[in-house]
């Protein structure tokens, strides 16, 4: 990964704790707007490149969503799965302490992967300050991601998309791959604005019904049965199927670059919300936009959650959270789609309005010239 441009990369951490033997990564990039604000996650094989460019996306997505803040990330390499609560809460309590002297000031840090309100808030209690992270516990006077902000964000910027192009939402035909946090949230706000959800996956594979598949339903198979696979009906297939389904709107809302050379010929939808970070690698997206698709990039659907985290910062409740979301997503989802008519790249519309809006601040600081 190219190191620098002219936004960033302001500070590149590698910290190790001798003790837990906790390794990993905190990355700055851009701090114009504010402090670097982006998620921590823990997985056994994060990297520092990995890190560095969700750290420049969190930039754009932070822009976009017209926040005080710049773009940061973090990583803890650890196979969360395999550690035991004590042992986990060491590692994330290591890390805080070795990261602790630019936070809060240069970054803020909140839940991703496999690390959760519990551990943010060990975090807070190590460093001391409810200003180290967002997504604490409500108890900690936290928003937790838990709320579903990032699913109804997706939702939301759907819905719009789906509007901006003269059409309704109601009876259009949902594939959601992957039913965590953002799955969950995005299935249950669709199906309350009318769209049907037919294929959901996870980690076990697609279940897929025409019929429809019901949120409360899904649920409860998925907390008894751990799978949404054991759903009486419908028609089980493989996880990567479910990019492939004839719907109206495919959610990728897991893992990174599941659509690919390899199988974006046989996408039919019309339009894709991402829901995951980097679903789809950029020169394919162009693939699919050249065919009329409708791309709602990553860092403008699921920017529910860091708009979450600002308002935790704010002091905000649940319910003056989830208008600002509703505000900000609407907003700029619209404000995409109308610079992306000409030639329907909203990726880079996108990216185009939110360069400007960090050049802009950047020239107010003195850091660039006008």
């Amino acid at each position: 990964m190219k190191k620098e441009d002219e936004f960033g990369f302001e500070r590149v951490f590698e910290v190790y704790d001798q003790k837990t033997g906790m390794q990993g990564v905190c990355v700055v990039h851009n701090t114009a707007r504010g402090p670097g604000k982006g998620g921590i996650r823990m997985e056994p094989d994060v990297t520092t490149e990995e890190v560095m460019g969700l750290a420049r996306a969190m930039t754009w997505k932070n822009a976009m969503a017209e926040l005080p803040f710049g773009g940061a990330k973090s990583g803890i390499k650890a196979d969360a799965k395999s550690l035991a609560p004590e042992k986990k809460e060491a590692i994330v309590r290591a890390f805080a302490r070795k990261v602790g002297e630019i936070i809060p000031k240069h970054y803020i840090g909140g839940p991703d992967m496999n690390m959760t309100e519990k551990e943010m808030a060990y975090i807070a209690d190590e460093l001391q300050t409810p200003l180290a992270v967002t997504g604490k516990p409500a108890s900690m006077g936290g928003l937790p991601h838990e709320l579903g902000s990032t699913g109804y964000g997706v939702a939301l910027s759907t819905k719009i998309a789906v509007e901006f192009k003269g059409e309704s939402l109601s009876g259009k035909t949902v594939a959601i791959e992957g039913y965590g946090n953002v799955g969950t949230f995005a299935h249950k706000f669709l199906e309350e604005w009318g769209a049907k959800v037919v294929a959901v996956s996870d980690s076990k594979g697609t279940i897929y019904d025409k019929a429809g598949l019901k949120y409360e339903e899904l649920m409860k198979v998925k907390a008894e049965k751990k799978t949404v696979t054991a759903h009486h009906g419908g028609e089980k297939k493989d996880a990567k199927a479910l990019f492939e389904l004839d719907v109206d709107i495919l959610m990728p809302g897991a893992r990174p670059n599941v659509i690919t050379n390899e199988n974006v010929s046989r996408v039919k939808a019309k339009y894709i919300p991402q829901g995951a970070n980097l679903p789809i690698p950029y020169d394919v997206e162009k693939i699919l936009m050249k065919q009329g698709v409708v791309i709602l990039p990553d860092f403008v659907a699921n920017a529910g959650g860091v708009i979450s985290s600002y308002c935790e910062t704010q002091g905000w409740d649940e319910k003056t959270m989830f208008g600002v979301v509703k505000d900000k997503i609407s907003k700029n989802t619209k404000v995409m789609l109308e610079r992306a008519q000409k030639d329907n790249d909203t990726r880079s519309a996108a990216l185009a309005i939110a360069k400007e809006r960090v050049r802009e601040a950047m020239v107010m600081r003195g850091w660039l010239a006008k």
